[in-house]
């Protein structure tokens, strides 16, 4: 067997990827996954899961991910739809089957691994026969799998629990047969949210639901990721951002900024937060969960014992029949970043922030039109999914160095015009709204001073600056 490009997994980065490079060559491309089908980790999502983000901007560049509406009721009301989890394995389902297979240029062998080396050549095999199949890829390797995530129904807890303690992984909470005696939730990520959220949102009372969270995280306020017929809320809000990185004149000067203008916010507002990844939520998701009294602040969980947590800082009471909720999975993998074009292999990561569709899009409309891998690296930096509060500093200085370079290079412009995944993109029908021009001027006056800014406070937190 030969292909042009070998893409290992068929999650979101996968699909974008193939999807866009088919749109602009005739190259040929071999997926394959170790899972049952297209859509990598949503195919193992608790059932409640939701996207952070809007489906309009989210999923292939070919196919609209829901129909652009803005939700009337219910916890989404007022803000562009968001697909469940059932709804984004249907969709990447249907591109495979309308898009990717008819095009003659693709074909995905599931439920197979894929030994590759760096010669061109590849072993395939079967989990389901075992047997092996030898590719030579002509053109280039794909890591699609680089930044997987780790979920919980498929993480290993770093904790240990006594026997009889009653400890589910967050997709069994809606397995429930009986009440519970309490609910504990560990985990302050966006899985913890979810959970906490999704208890309250079914009739729990509250004070019947004890979250455990190593850490305060920051967020981004979901009225702030407003695309389409809102994007110019988006821009508004993106510029004070950018305004407020050109001026800070220290690490906790930005983010008292940050927090001031509105581009950061926390559901605890008297504790500091130190952890950010990238979670979005809207106000009434906020204030929902600061109904939650008992907060446990200890460190992580180290073992769950029949009558108490034990914690890095503590041990902590707890009641009989409580039922432990694990989200404790760390969720985006901070792999280091790496090249993302080499000669014979690419390597699928973040540019800009919070755009994971638009990224994968993107390398693959480059690798496309481009030959030159200097030439591809400089238009891709690659960021590391953010883990720290001051993670925010690098991802941002990051993303702000690609979309100058995008800015000026026509044909990315261009498309990045016409992408359906790109947040920013119909941007200039909207100036006439109130506050969008300034906006726009704001935001082109002060692009340069934030990188620059950004620049100089992450010299000032240690780190090698080097784009």
């Amino acid at each position: 067997m030969e292909v042009d490009y070998l893409v290992i997994g068929a999650g979101l980065a996968g699909m974008a990827f193939t999807d866009s490079l088919i749109e602009e060559s005739d190259a040929t491309v071999l997926m394959v996954d170790r899972r049952h089908g297209p859509g990598g980790h949503w195919n193992d999502a608790y059932p409640f899961v939701r996207l952070h983000q809007p489906s309009a901007f989210y999923g292939v560049n070919s196919l609209n991910l829901g129909e652009d509406h803005i939700d009337e009721q219910g916890p989404n009301a007022g803000f562009y739809e968001r697909a469940t989890g059932a709804e984004i394995c249907h969709y990447f389902q249907t591109v495979l089957e309308d898009r990717l297979l008819p095009s003659g240029q693709v074909e995905l062998r599931p439920m197979t691994t894929c030994a590759a080396t760096r010669d061109g050549q590849a072993t395939l095999t079967s989990l389901l026969t075992g047997a092996q199949h030898e590719v030579t890829v002509r053109r280039k390797m794909v890591d699609a799998r680089y930044l997987e995530s780790s979920i919980p129904s498929t993480h290993t807890p770093s904790f240990t629990t006594d026997p009889g303690v009653r400890c589910i992984p967050v997709n069994d909470l809606v397995r429930s047969e009986e009440p519970a005696g309490g609910y504990a939730v560990l985990g302050a990520g966006k899985t913890g949210m979810d959970a906490c959220t999704w208890l309250l949102d079914n009739g729990v009372d509250p004070a019947r639901i004890s979250w455990v969270k190593p850490r305060e995280p920051w967020l981004t306020d979901r009225a702030s990721l407003q695309p389409r017929d809102r994007v110019g809320s988006f821009m508004i809000a993106w510029a004070a951002s950018i305004e407020a990185a050109g001026s800070a004149t220290s690490v906790p000067d930005l983010f008292a900024r940050l927090e001031s203008c509105g581009a950061l916010a926390r559901v605890d507002t008297t504790v500091e937060p130190t952890m950010f990844r990238a979670p979005i939520l809207s106000e009434r998701e906020r204030e929902q969960l600061r109904t939650i009294e008992r907060i446990i602040r200890a460190g992580r969980v180290r073992q769950i014992q029949s009558h108490r947590l034990v914690l890095e800082e503590a041990e902590v009471p707890m009641a009989d029949a409580t039922l432990y909720v694990d989200c404790t999975a760390v969720g985006l993998a901070a792999s280091p970043p790496r090249r993302v074009f080499e000669a014979s292999r690419i390597t699928m990561q973040q540019v800009r922030e919070g755009s994971p569709s638009l990224n994968a899009a993107l390398i693959g409309y480059i690798e496309a039109t481009r030959d030159d891998v200097t030439e591809q690296n400089h238009l891709t930096p690659p960021s590391a999914y953010p883990n720290t509060s001051t993670d925010w500093i690098r991802m941002r200085h990051i993303g702000l160095v690609a979309q100058q370079r995008w800015d000026q290079t026509p044909d990315i412009a261009a498309w990045l015009e016409s992408s359906r995944l790109n947040l920013a993109a119909g941007l200039l029908g909207h100036v006439g709204e109130p506050g969008v021009g300034d906006a726009i001027g704001t935001y082109l006056n002060n692009t340069g001073p934030a990188i620059d800014n950004l620049a100089r406070l992450r010299a000032e937190l240690g780190e090698v600056v080097d784009l």
